[in-house]
């Protein structure tokens, strides 16, 4: 036993931050989806959701600095307003539903979108999409959010979409992703008045910091296209784990 939990789950536990980590450091999203494909096989969906928004908040704070001046406060209002609207629905849904049905159509889709991506070159990009559109897909990352830290998938995809470069796209959806998990996170708590998920965050910590030093420097070495197809892969991979 170790801090109350058994080795083999300890193990999960890290093994599961150090992925998410790596994942989230070198793309700026998935950090839940990826970590949570390892949690699930011993962790339960709860505390698994605790796990991903606050270890995905603690992340993406830490990295967050170094992208400060991409971070334009007037295109990320919409999608934080959506998103704060979304994530009780999603919180509700985690407590008292099962949500595996949206999770799996999420997981179609992200399949078929990151082998769409990867097919093409080049996409059309949605130029004429206004505040509004911003706002409706942040209030359905939102939603995805409460249920289980999913928040930043459909942000990053729509800012590939919208055609905006790495720098200011993750200036988007990263920023996002902390404001939306916060608010995930209190809700999920408040909700199950369970603080053994807490506990496995702190036992998190090590393998988290290790894996977000190991993205951030594979961030570093991609330019526009590599980051571009690295993006298609993790969303087919991020699909495969929640339709399996």
């Amino acid at each position: 036993m170790f801090g109350g939990i058994s080795l083999d789950t300890l193990g999960i536990l890290w093994l599961g931050a150090l992925l998410g980590a790596i994942t989230a450091g070198a793309s700026g999203f998935a950090f839940a989806l990826a970590a949570t494909s390892i949690w699930l096989h011993r962790i339960d969906p709860v505390h698994s959701a605790v796990l991903a928004t606050g270890c995905g908040v603690l992340l993406h704070l830490s990295t967050l600095w170094p992208q400060r001046k991409f971070i334009e406060p007037k295109r990320l209002a919409p999608f934080v307003a959506g998103g704060l609207l979304g994530v009780p629905v999603g919180v509700y849904l985690l407590a008292y539903t099962a949500p595996n049905v949206l999770k799996a159509a999420l997981g179609i889709f992200l399949i078929a979108f990151g082998a769409f991506v990867l097919s093409r070159p080049h996409f059309h990009r949605v130029e004429r999409a206004g505040r509004k559109a911003d706002a409706a897909v942040g209030f359905i990352g939102g939603i995805l959010g409460g249920i289980g830290g999913y928040s930043g998938v459909l942000p990053t995809i729509w800012t590939q979409l919208r055609g905006w470069p790495r720098q200011i796209a993750r200036g988007v959806y990263q920023p996002y992703i902390i404001v939306i998990q916060t608010i995930s996170l209190v809700g999920i708590v408040l909700v199950t008045r369970d603080t053994t998920a807490l506990v496995l965050l702190i036992e998190a910590l090590p393998p988290l910091l290790v894996g977000t030093w190991i993205g951030w420097r594979i961030y570093g070495r991609m330019d526009e296209r590599r980051f571009r197809q690295a993006l298609a892969i993790l969303l087919m991979a991020s699909g495969a784990v929640l339709v399996l």
